[in-house]
């Protein structure tokens, strides 16, 4: 499974910015993605995610300015992000996990850089 995000870049607090991950290869019906992030010098952290059913989670520092969405026939996952502080910069990677002849895999994409100037 390969994933390939896009849409990061450099915005003025309060703006926004639309992430998308597309996912290839062999990929299981059951399955959840999602965007983690790190900030330097921080842990990765988990952003958002969504299963293959739809049902989402937040971390708490984005509820309310960022929405998670897919579409499972194009095998992509999207991170709509609104009201953006400084803080949210960070580099975004997408990831999936896919549940394969019993067992769970995960994936990652490469990162896309968030910069969210005040």
């Amino acid at each position: 499974v390969q994933l390939q995000a896009s849409g990061g870049g450099l915005v003025q607090a309060g703006g926004s910015l639309r992430l998308s991950c597309v996912a290839s290869g062999s990929i299981s019906s059951d399955n959840a993605m999602g965007w983690y992030r790190q900030a330097p010098g921080k842990q990765r952290e988990l952003v958002a995610s969504i299963t293959s059913g739809g049902s989402t989670n937040y971390a708490d520092s984005v509820k309310g300015r960022f929405t998670i969405s897919r579409d499972n026939a194009q095998n992509t996952v999207y991170l709509q992000m609104n009201s953006l502080k400084p803080e949210d910069t960070a580099v975004y990677y997408c990831s999936a996990r896919m549940l394969k002849s019993l067992r769970w895999y995960d994936y990652w994409g490469q990162g896309t850089l968030v910069t969210v100037s005040s």
